[in-house]
């Protein structure tokens, strides 16, 4: 009876409790926790290389980061050549090639990273003098072999010809020139040139220079003990040599008095890659850092939840996604905000992001969503502190930063301490779009003139990918499209030439992630058009049109051309339709002249007749097309010709280069077979 009475009493009391709780009003947060990270193990050897151990002993895996506390440095002409120091460090040394390094961590099952500023690796425990083996191999013996060198400025310069059609590398190039100058190692931006620039001594002093114990941190997280690592550490690293580094000190870069309105050119594009960037002076110590994010957060730090993505994604509608970030560097830091919109609405994005800036300084932030940012920042460092790894890395910042030892101790308690009032107040200091780079990539026609209210000035000005400013090209008066139609007729061999061919064949090759492909291009009189690709000699793909079916074949099976894509193959199919664009109903639009890897060229729009839209580049000097621009469902694709050759009195280009998205093709045609006529089968379906 008595169990009965005190159950009913229990669900009374709650009841009534529950009667008078206020669901309208969310409970007050508690007391930030109370963090208590394990303190990384430290010790010194005599020849300068400072070590952190962090034990952990939930897996049988050990990792090893050495990392270089370095100043950045200006590399000039020959850009590039530090990450290329580090990238190369790991395939060769004087005792293994690196087939042998490869093999050999594979074999243990481990991981070796190496990189500009240090190396990393991993294993299992059983393996770690194995490991440290190799990896003090690669730090003591590299040997930058040549053949490595030029495989890797072949990649990176395949690397540059997509970058030079992706709006995001554009942006960047532009960003990075503008607002700190080509003589600061943030300004600094790859070229052909300082690549093609680089070699093996420039490799080996950079290595000589700056890959130095006295520099350096050791960090050790996994299975082993401070006395372990101290054995291994003194086995392993004591006989690095210690030697003097050269430091740098650089003026901080100007930032604007009013905002600098920038556009970039990107052919073909249907959006714009905007940002509104500026650099600040937040050094990673600073006392405003955590607020600094909290602010950050509030604005566009990467939540649905954010003020700009709710804004231009959610209510206007014009981006899937709309960030910013605001970043401390120990040089000098940086806030940038953007997104990806649509042409017609480049500046009413611009219009809500810069009234988004100025709220977050003449309003307060809602207390609800202050804390929501707040408990998200905290689960987010929460779950941090579930890696040994950011120990390690909380050991090293202290250090480095000279920050206060207990810093990551109370970071919760000082996350949890920030105000509205302090996120306005940080705000004003750090959220400043008057001093901005407002930049667009894209459709420069069809946005620049829209852009010019955000300038005090009215000007918009127009920059290429290497940060230069794009010249106003003067076209003669009387120059018309067909007349620049009629010059690149002539300068590939003139009418009755090009009226003589029947039919020609195209044989070429090229690599496709790491593979070598073979095409052969097959066109015959009216519009019969054939591209077959090998790999290994083998079929791997076939795509014909007879002129009125489409068709492509591969191991997969046969799939039929139809709409959008088979109009489009009926046109492109046409031999030479240049000769035909008025019979055909071509429509040609004059857009100005422009330069394209440094030739001046003429610039137009072609539309065909079934509305697809290309813009062609004819070279004012010679007349010949230097480079064509189309959009399509897979995205927008730049084709650009090189040495043309000339063969029966028609020229064509034996080297193209097509870029569609990140991926860039160089395909260089060896044969070019003109009138010997094509076996009929090949276009049979």
């Amino acid at each position: 009876m008595k169990k009965s009475v005190l159950f009913l009493l229990a669900i009374l009391v709650a009841f009534n409790i529950n009667a008078q709780l206020d669901r309208s009003t969310p409970p007050k947060p508690g007391p930030a926790p109370k963090v208590n990270i394990g303190q990384a193990q430290s010790f010194e050897l005599k020849n300068g290389l400072k070590v952190f151990v962090v034990e952990n002993d939930k897996v049988p895996v050990v990792s090893y980061t050495l990392s270089l506390d370095i100043d950045p440095i200006v590399e000039g002409e020959k850009a590039g050549y530090a990450s290329m120091a580090g990238d190369l460090m790991s395939t060769g040394t004087t005792t293994r090639t690196k087939a042998e390094i490869d093999e050999a961590i594979d074999f243990i099952g481990g991981s070796l990273n190496t990189r500009s500023t240090g190396i990393s690796a991993s294993s299992l425990k059983k393996h770690s003098d194995e490991l440290l083996n190799l990896m003090t191999d690669v730090l003591y013996n590299p040997s930058f072999p040549t053949e490595e060198l030029e495989k890797a400025q072949k990649q990176m310069l395949t690397g540059l010809k997509s970058q030079k059609d992706d709006p995001k590398a554009i942006s960047s190039n532009i960003k990075s020139v503008l607002r700190y100058g080509k003589d600061h190692p943030y300004g600094e931006i790859l070229t052909d040139e300082s690549v093609e620039a680089i070699t093996v001594d420039d490799l080996k002093s950079y290595y000589n220079t700056y890959f130095r114990p006295n520099v350096a941190y050791l960090i050790i997280v996994g299975d082993i003990s401070v006395k372990e690592a101290k054995k291994q550490a003194k086995k392993h690293f004591a006989k690095w040599e210690a030697k003097d580094v050269p430091t740098f000190k650089y003026d901080t870069p100007k930032s604007f008095n009013e905002p600098k309105v920038v556009v970039a050119n990107k052919d073909g594009s249907t959006q714009s890659t905007i940002s509104l960037s500026y650099n600040i002076d937040l050094k990673p110590a600073h006392p405003d850092a955590i607020k600094a994010r909290v602010m950050n957060q509030v604005l566009g730090g990467g939540s649905f939840s954010a003020r700009l993505f709710q804004n231009l994604r959610e209510d206007k509608g014009f981006t899937y996604g709309a960030y910013s970030s605001l970043s401390s560097d120990e040089l000098v830091g940086s806030f940038n905000a953007g997104a990806n919109v649509r042409t017609n609405v480049t500046d009413s994005a611009f219009t809500e992001i810069i009234y988004e800036m100025n709220r977050m300084s003449s309003e307060l932030v809602p207390e609800e969503d202050l804390q929501m940012v707040k408990n998200s920042l905290t689960g987010s460092f929460s779950r941090s502190l579930e890696d040994p790894s950011t120990v390690a890395r909380f050991a090293l910042n202290i250090q480095k930063y000279n920050l206060p030892t207990d810093y990551y101790e109370t970071y919760l308690e000082k996350l949890n301490a920030v105000t509205p009032a302090d996120v306005q107040a940080i705000a004003k200091k750090y959220i400043t779009p008057d001093n901005a780079l407002i930049l667009a990539v894209g459709d420069v026609p069809n946005m620049k003139a829209s852009l010019a209210k955000f300038a005090s000035d009215g000007k918009v000005s127009i920059y290429d990918f290497y940060g230069n400013p794009v010249k106003a090209l003067p076209l003669p008066a009387d120059l018309t499209a067909e007349k620049v139609i009629e010059k690149y007729i002539d300068a590939i061999g003139g009418s009755e030439a090009i009226a003589a061919v029947s039919d020609y064949v195209l044989e070429g090759s090229m690599t496709v992630q790491g593979m070598p492909l073979n095409m052969k291009m097959y066109s015959r009189r009216p519009n019969h058009q054939c591209v077959e690709t090998y790999m290994q000699g083998n079929l791997v793909s076939k795509q014909v049109f007879n002129g009125e079916v489409g068709k492509v074949i591969s191991p997969m099976g046969e799939q039929n051309i139809e709409g959008e894509m088979l109009e489009n193959m009926k046109v492109e199919s046409i031999l030479f339709p240049e000769t035909q664009y008025a019979e055909l109903g071509y429509q040609l639009e004059l857009m100005g002249a422009d330069n394209v890897n440094g030739q001046d060229v003429v610039k137009m729009k072609v539309t065909s007749p079934n509305g697809k839209e290309q813009t062609v580049y004819f070279s004012q000097a010679s007349g010949l097309k230097v480079k064509e621009v189309s959009t399509n469902a897979q995205g927008t694709m730049a084709s650009t010709f090189t040495e043309y050759a000339e063969v029966k009195g028609i020229k064509f280009p034996k080297n193209m280069n097509q870029t569609v998205g990140p991926q860039s093709f160089d395909i260089v045609f060896e044969t070019i077979i003109v009138n010997e006529g094509i076996d009929a089968n090949i276009f049979d379906i």
